[in-house]
């Protein structure tokens, strides 16, 4: 039986036998950690609803199907030996050991992360980050994978990737924290490992079908869906990053200030680098600043004032705007762009916590102490933030790409799909279900609904038009001499 009371406050008291001494837990740090958790939960199925928005309606609801099922795949992960890897206080600096396996002693004891709560606490809320990790980089098979290989890509990856990072990063013990190098919520192990890792999976999985022609001259098949994933991430990040104070005080306040300012301000940056091209005022534009300016800020959350946070957002919707040209520069085919906003904004952010982190900031919570960045004349702290983000980059591309080509040979798992199911859309093709029934019906009706080459009357859409036309017509005959047969239907529907 667990050894624990209440005291006349009602904080919850649990009785050390080791020490002889009484451990108090705040009643209240541990219902914010605990609403922390389901505000991060929330942002999952918010990165799989942006990730649908974007991309073509055939291929809508993988996205979103993906979201659910990497936190379940995770969360399983987690039980098993995740948490154990990423936090076991007996590990090494690289990777922890499997003294927690499958949740054993993890329950009253105080956490690694903070003694304020209880490791079951701590525990759960790093399963968020967990999840949400995998998630991010599951962006870059948009539109040419096969669905299956990746559960198991979830939970390898999550293993050899996610879990050693996180531990050189947080774990008292890892070669990160013992450096000095300042994350606060998730900069390296969660935006720099995704971001990268989606680029290796889009350099693995090559272009799509179509590449370089106007048949990808697409726009957002749900502008709403886009909107809607970012209400949700930017309603979680005031979780995800003033929860990582593990604690309700004045620093988790201040990092909810910074990562709304930060948000706000590269949401409006990207907003007007767009407008000066176009001289339309984008919603996704917007959308994809904030989320910029949220992944800057958020390994600086705790340790910079408000004033900085204004700059993190405007380099942050600067600078990821135009890393999206990089795709173009180096011909791969991220079309969701997360190299550019995760990646290129986890580094943005690291970088300007070497800069702007004060001690001041970072004692909010009248517990931490730091030497700070620059601001506090720390400099040699810029070292630190550059290592610990070349190391995360470096780590996350190479080991992902191991892992998929070590995939690739093994039968069943290798990731990459076939034309006909990019023709067809991989929803039907590996789902049979459709995010819209439209979709469906048309598809079963046999008229031409596809979204492959929109066009505006007789005008091929290269810029311009927030939503594609639909195209409907008689389908012709198909030519059985040539081509496969999803796509001689296809082709017949443009005719």
């Amino acid at each position: 039986m667990v050894n624990v009371t209440y005291d006349q406050s009602g904080s919850l008291v649990w009785f050390d036998p080791d020490s002889g001494e009484n451990v108090v837990y705040n009643l209240g740090d541990i219902a914010w950690v605990l609403a922390s958790t389901a505000l991060v939960w929330i942002m999952i199925p918010g990165v799989g609803f942006f990730y649908s928005g974007l991309l073509r309606r055939k291929n809508a609801l993988s996205m979103i199907w993906l979201s659910v099922m990497v936190l379940a795949v995770v969360s399983f992960q987690w039980f098993f030996w995740g948490f154990s890897l990423a936090f076991s206080e007996t590990g090494s600096a690289y990777i922890g050991d499997l003294k927690y396996f499958g949740l054993k002693g993890v329950l009253e004891k105080p956490s690694i992360g903070s003694t304020r709560i209880p490791s079951i606490a701590f525990c759960v809320f790093q399963l968020m980050f967990a999840a949400i990790t995998p998630m991010i980089a599951l962006g870059g098979i948009a539109e040419r994978a096969r669905l299956g290989p990746t559960i198991v890509f979830t939970f390898v990856w999550s293993t050899i990737v996610y879990d050693p990072i996180a531990c050189w990063t947080w774990n008292s013990n890892g070669w990160s924290f013992v450096l000095g190098g300042l994350d606060f919520a998730g900069g390296t192990p969660v935006h720099i490992s995704s971001g990268t890792a989606a680029l290796a999976l889009s350099v693995y999985l090559g272009k799509r079908r179509g590449y370089g022609t106007e048949r990808l001259a697409y726009k957002p098949n749900n502008t709403s869906y886009v909107i809607l994933g970012t209400v949700f991430l930017w309603f979680g990040w005031f979780g995800f990053n003033g929860g990582s104070a593990l604690s309700a005080n004045l620093r988790a306040v201040q990092a909810c200030i910074v990562t709304n300012l930060a948000a706000s301000v590269g949401g409006l940056t990207w907003m007007f680098w767009d407008w000066r091209l176009e001289r339309k005022w984008s919603a996704v534009g917007f959308c994809s600043g904030a989320i910029s300016g949220l992944v800057a800020i958020t390994p600086a959350s705790g340790f910079v004032g408000s004033p900085a946070a204004v700059l993190f957002g405007f380099m942050a919707g600067t600078v990821c705007n135009f890393a999206t040209q990089l795709k173009f520069l180096l011909k791969y085919d991220d079309c969701l762009d997360i190299f550019a906003s995760h990646a290129i904004g986890g580094i943005v952010g690291n970088v300007l916590t070497g800069l702007f982190a004060q001690a001041s900031v970072a004692g909010f919570d009248g517990i931490t102490v730091i030497p700070g960045g620059w601001l506090d004349h720390h400099y040699i702290q810029l070292g630190y933030q550059i290592a610990d983000s070349v190391s995360g980059l470096s780590y996350s591309f190479v080991m992902t790409t191991i892992i998929l080509w070590i995939m690739h040979y093994i039968p069943g798992c290798r990731m990459r799909c076939d034309e006909e199911t990019e023709i067809l859309g991989v929803d039907d093709a590996e789902m049979g279900e459709f995010a819209y029934d439209y979709v469906g019906i048309e598809a079963s009706h046999g008229h031409g609904f596809h979204d492959d080459t929109h066009s505006h009357g007789d005008v091929p859409m290269t810029t311009g038009g927030r939503e594609p036309h639909h195209v409907h017509s008689q389908v012709a005959t198909p030519n059985k001499d040539s081509g496969s047969d999803v796509e001689k239907v296809s082709e017949g529907a443009t005719h």
